[in-house]
């Protein structure tokens, strides 16, 4: 199908705030007079040149990500519709709602038309505002109108260098995150080398700009760094609300523009719980940003014309159910170890129960219809699976995270360092938790909390729990990776450039001396820093010197046939990856597309792929005019697959799910990245 050739003829504590506060730069402001002033001074210069970086790089990484977008594809050349086919299978599609606002007379028709679609799929009216997460095309489609930029930007223009500019805002919440664990914003600078180095597995923005998760995670980065901030001890209550208010409106927009948006929630309410049951987390700030996660999420189903997805969803019903449990249990935080731990384990067994019990009233009582797709793509790798489920898992987006991904990572030196400064939090982090469970008795003392939270902070535990149930989530599934890659770069930098981390391990060797925590804390990220460049800066020149064009001369000529000659309300058939172009570039009416978290949709998708099935002809055509198409589009990519090894194929899946195979082969997947197709 889609090809890219090269161009022809181109080439918890109450300790004070300041005693985990800027550090900047800890040699330099030991030499400095004690007075006040200079002190405050240092820090003042300190904040604006970590700022001024901070937003140095964001610019620079979006400036890199656009040009090897455009570098790829020769974007600005090539026509109208090869640009939208570069935008593949649900990208397209969420692509066609942005082009069909812009077409639209006036916005109240295109508001109509996407509450009332009767294209997206045949012989059905749906509500897109409620069914996908498209407020951000509706977003952008306003803004385009109203600005006077119509004469010099195109909206392809818009949309992407959007999304391009969201990844600014990504990197540099990165960096502030480091810089708020480690003091310096050295980390945070290391953080953003990184992230960019190791490009293939943190992001993809460049080849999949509309998909979901390109414009949910810089608003995901932006509430951690935020929950970072707001769980440092002592803020002032101007602080605070401050704070509250970004963790809100990122949590809000995180959940608005990512239909998995609950289950990154869930894990982290997951986190919160932990260190909350551990004495890890003051319960005031853990029940805040419980309330933050329900409220956020409540208004974007109202958004949605109450998703039943979001209805059903276990992020509220186990929110709920930690605050109920944690009034009923008012003791749970005092006696002895044993003492402790049986209520710790009792506690536990009631939030679940009451999870589980709370769920099923929702649904009830809501009527809700919850649709169980993810659950079946996430947990069950190793068990038997129905068709939908294998369908995704097939694709390696889905499988399992790949061996050579850690490979990859190694030679950044960024896998080594996340690896050493997750070993060391985490014993740091059993130390303290067995001390809170032993000593709960003395735990309100001022001088046991400050020696407590000395180890490991609220805010580094916090991060150091979501760094591990992430990693267990990328491990399950390929395609949540970025969840994890991404804040590996934070916690890796952070941890090198932390002086608690460094006094830790020269503490456990004998080798403690505060001058030597100094000379570790920034010698050794400079030195990565340096052998980053070293090594890799000649290929990220020759990268963005290596000049490529789309080309895709089948799938233009398909387009152009259908506008040619069908009529506009004809409708197609065909696999859901390609009828997302079909409607984006003809704005024809499709049996079935690629989002397929509605379990109506899964079952017509069904259908239609009996095209490929060992089925009567007879049969098929009843099929495909029961959903009243009136072309069919067979892909020879599909018929004479290779792509996928025996077992995976489609025609595979189908007669397994037919009945025409007895016993489902095991799906067999290279360990490799995904192809481009």
């Amino acid at each position: 199908m889609i090809s890219i050739r090269q161009r022809k003829g181109v080439k918890t504590t109450e300790v004070p705030e300041d005693y985990a506060a800027q550090e900047a730069n800890v040699k330099l402001e030991n030499k400095l007079p004690s007075g006040g002033t200079s002190r405050r001074l240092w820090k003042l210069l300190s904040l604006m040149v970590g700022g001024t970086i901070a937003l140095c790089i964001g610019l620079l990484t979006s400036v890199y990500l656009a040009t090897l977008h455009e570098n790829d594809l020769w974007f600005s050349n090539i026509k109208e519709v090869e640009r939208e086919i570069s935008f593949r299978t649900e990208c397209g599609l969420y692509y066609s709602y942005y082009k069909q606002m812009l077409q639209a007379p006036t916005l109240m028709q295109g508001f109509h038309g996407l509450i009332y679609d009767n294209k997206t799929e045949s012989m059905r009216t749906i509500n897109l505002l409620q069914r996908m997460n498209i407020y951000q095309e509706v977003f952008l489609s306003i803004l385009y109108r109203v600005l006077p930029i119509q004469k010099y930007l195109e909206p392809v223009y818009f949309y992407i260098y959007t999304l391009f500019g969201l990844q600014a805002i990504y990197v540099t919440a990165l960096y502030i995150t480091s810089w708020l664990l480690s003091g310096t914003w050295l980390s945070g600078l290391l953080a953003a080398f990184w992230y960019v180095t190791n490009r293939i597995d943190t992001t993809r923005v460049e080849f999949t700009i509309p998909l979901r998760e390109n414009w949910a995670l810089p608003f995901f980065a932006i509430q951690i760094a935020a929950i970072t901030y707001f769980l440092r001890p002592n803020l002032r209550p101007l602080s605070e609300r401050l704070t509250l208010l970004a963790i809100f409106v990122s949590t809000f927009l995180f959940s608005l523009t990512w239909q998995f948006n609950q289950f990154m929630m869930l894990m982290q309410a997951l986190v919160l719980f932990t260190l909350d049951s551990l004495d890890m987390l003051p319960a005031a700030k853990a029940t805040w940003l419980y309330g933050i996660q329900m409220t956020g999420l409540l208004l974007v189903c109202i958004l949605q014309f109450f998703n039943s997805m979001i209805l059903g969803s276990l992020l509220i019903s186990f929110n709920l159910s930690v605050l109920i449990a944690r009034k009923l249990q008012k003791n749970l935080k005092t006696g002895s170890f044993l003492n402790r731990l049986g209520k710790l384990l009792l506690h536990l067994f009631a939030v679940l129960c009451l999870t589980l019990f709370l769920n099923n009233i929702i649904k009830e009582k809501c009527v809700v219809y919850f649709s169980c797709f993810e659950f079946n793509i996430l947990p069950f790798h190793l068990f038997p699976r129905d068709f939908d489920a294998n369908l995704y898992l097939c694709e390696e987006a889905f499988g399992l995270l790949p061996f050579n991904t850690f490979g990859r990572l190694s030679d950044t030196l960024l896998f080594y360092a996340y690896i050493f400064v997750l070993s060391i939090t985490v014993m740091a982090a059993l130390a303290v938790a067995f001390h809170n469970l032993s000593d709960s008795a003395n735990q309100q003392s001022m001088g046991q909390m400050g020696k407590c939270t000395i180890i490991l902070k609220p805010e580094t535990a916090y991060n150091l729990i979501h760094t591990i149930l992430f990693g267990f989530l990328a491990l399950s599934t390929m395609r949540m990776k970025y969840l994890w890659t991404s804040h590996m770069c934070v916690f890796a930098s952070f941890g090198l450039c932390s002086p608690e981390i460094w006094e830790l391990l020269l503490k456990l060797i004998h080798l403690y001396n505060p001058k030597r925590i100094c000379i570790m804390r920034y010698s050794v990220p400079i030195l990565i820093l340096l052998y980053l460049g070293y090594k890799f800066w000649p290929g990220m020149m020759d990268e963005l010197s290596e000049l490529r064009e789309f080309y895709d001369p089948d799938t233009v000529e398909l387009m152009n046939w259908i506008n040619s000659n069908t009529p506009r309300k004809a409708v197609f058939a065909g696999s859901m990856q390609l009828l997302a172009g079909v409607k984006l570039c003809t704005g024809r009416t499709l049996t079935n597309h690629p989002h397929y978290e509605d379990n109506s949709l899964r079952e017509r998708t069904k259908a239609v792929y009996q095209i490929y099935a060992k089925r009567s002809p007879e049969d098929v055509h009843a099929l495909l005019r029961s959903f009243g198409a009136d072309y069919v589009i067979l892909e020879d990519s599909i018929c004479y697959e290779r792509r996928h090894q025996r077992g995976c194929r489609l025609r595979d899946l189908l007669d397994i799910a037919n009945g025409h195979v007895s016993v489902s082969p095991r799906p067999v997947r290279d360990d490799g990245w995904p192809r481009r197709e």
